[in-house]
């Protein structure tokens, strides 16, 4: 098996410096050709280069979108947020495997990002959508009754409304099961990422949202599963972590020997699945909304909860504030028509929710 010849955008982050740790572990599978980064972190981005020897590299977004365009087997775009959607386009175009971790770009840019790819061509790297991806070997398309996402309920599982209003950043930032960037791991806490995975998993896999559910499972062991029109169902197990994930990404349809320690099942252990409280987070519903209105609507959606986050961090908004200004940003959207979609469209409408939302807040 030859090598594979991979471009990683934002190499940097947490997507990237894993899929770096992978290529170091198997470097008869792997070959970095192409490194880019946002330039929050100039001194990693310079080793990292001079480690790996890339034929291109590079900070910032133009910078993605050329190495995204170069010829080589997989990109695996791993930049955050909306900026990640030109390097996704850019990658579709050029015929090369997408390995997508920027679920963003995917929400919204939607019609845009589908009519390019290839069937086949986007292979999912958020662990819930890899894990649905693994499922659905075990069924034909039209033997899938339903997907079901599984959720770790974040660090404020269980409790009421009432008790969020005084969340503090410190305490929105402590997830239970994974060390991640302020935004998503905020989002976690509010259960906007689990929103945004919904819209993700629809568009991926052409399943509509009402065949889509979400179920807290606090353990994080069952990364997600599908339900079979015979009543089976085929779930993706493995330790919390995301290298498998990104092996997936960067080697599907294979496996990559020993990326992750196998569950232990000589020890006991309680797993535990609870329906999730779309009263006392309405993140998920919400998504739902935005993913049916279609168009611009998604990303309105990412983009006013992005400044929303950002304002609950610098004190300005309660963490209970964040999901109700986004709904209130949505609703004074007008998504249009949603035919003939273009780039421009995508992220004017993400830069009027930007400005509506930062207005509202202030």
């Amino acid at each position: 098996m030859s090598a594979r010849d991979i471009v990683i955008l934002g190499s940097t982050g947490s997507i990237g410096t894993q899929a770096l740790d992978l290529v170091r572990a198997n470097p008869d599978r792997f070959r970095v050709v192409g490194l880019t980064a946002g330039g929050s972190q100039e001194e990693l981005f310079e080793a990292q280069v001079a480690e790996f020897g890339p034929a291109v590299s590079g900070l910032g977004e133009d910078a993605s979108i050329e190495a995204a365009a170069m010829a080589c087997d997989v990109v695996l775009n791993g930049i955050t947020g909306a900026v990640g959607l030109r390097p996704t386009l850019a990658a579709l175009d050029a015929g090369t495997t997408l390995a997508l971790a920027n679920k963003e770009s995917l929400i919204i840019g939607g019609p845009l990002v589908k009519e390019r790819a290839r069937p086949g061509q986007i292979v999912p790297v958020d662990s819930e959508h890899s894990a649905i991806a693994q499922s659905l070997r075990a069924g034909s398309a039209s033997e899938v009754r339903r997907l079901v996402l599984t959720a770790s309920g974040g660090p404020f599982r269980g409790r009421t409304a009432a008790e969020l209003a005084d969340v503090t950043p410190a305490q929105a930032l402590a997830h239970p099961n994974f060390a991640m960037g302020r935004v998503i791991t905020t989002n976690s806490a509010t259960l906007v990422n689990k929103g945004l995975e919904v819209i993700e998993a629809h568009l991926l896999f052409d399943v509509p949202f009402d065949r889509i559910d979400v179920v807290v499972h606090p353990q994080q062991l069952v990364h997600s599963m599908v339900e079979f029109v015979d009543g089976a169902v085929v779930a993706q197990l493995g330790l919390p972590t995301m290298m498998v994930p990104i092996a997936m990404g960067l080697a599907w349809p294979d496996r990559v020997a020993g990326t992750e320690a196998p569950i232990d099942w000589s020890k006991a252990s309680d797993w535990r699945f609870e329906p999730l409280d779309d009263d006392v987070f309405p993140a998920v519903t919400l998504a739902r909304v935005a993913g049916e209105r279609g168009g611009t609507a998604p990303a309105v959606y990412n983009a006013a909860n992005e400044v929303a986050v950002d304002a609950f961090h610098e004190g300005r908004l309660r963490f209970s504030d964040i999901v109700s200004t986004v709904a209130r940003i949505l609703a004074a959207h007008d998504v249009g028509s949603g035919e003939h979609l273009t780039v421009d469209d995508v992220l004017a409408a993400d830069a009027w929710a930007r400005t509506e939302a930062s207005a509202l807040i202030s």
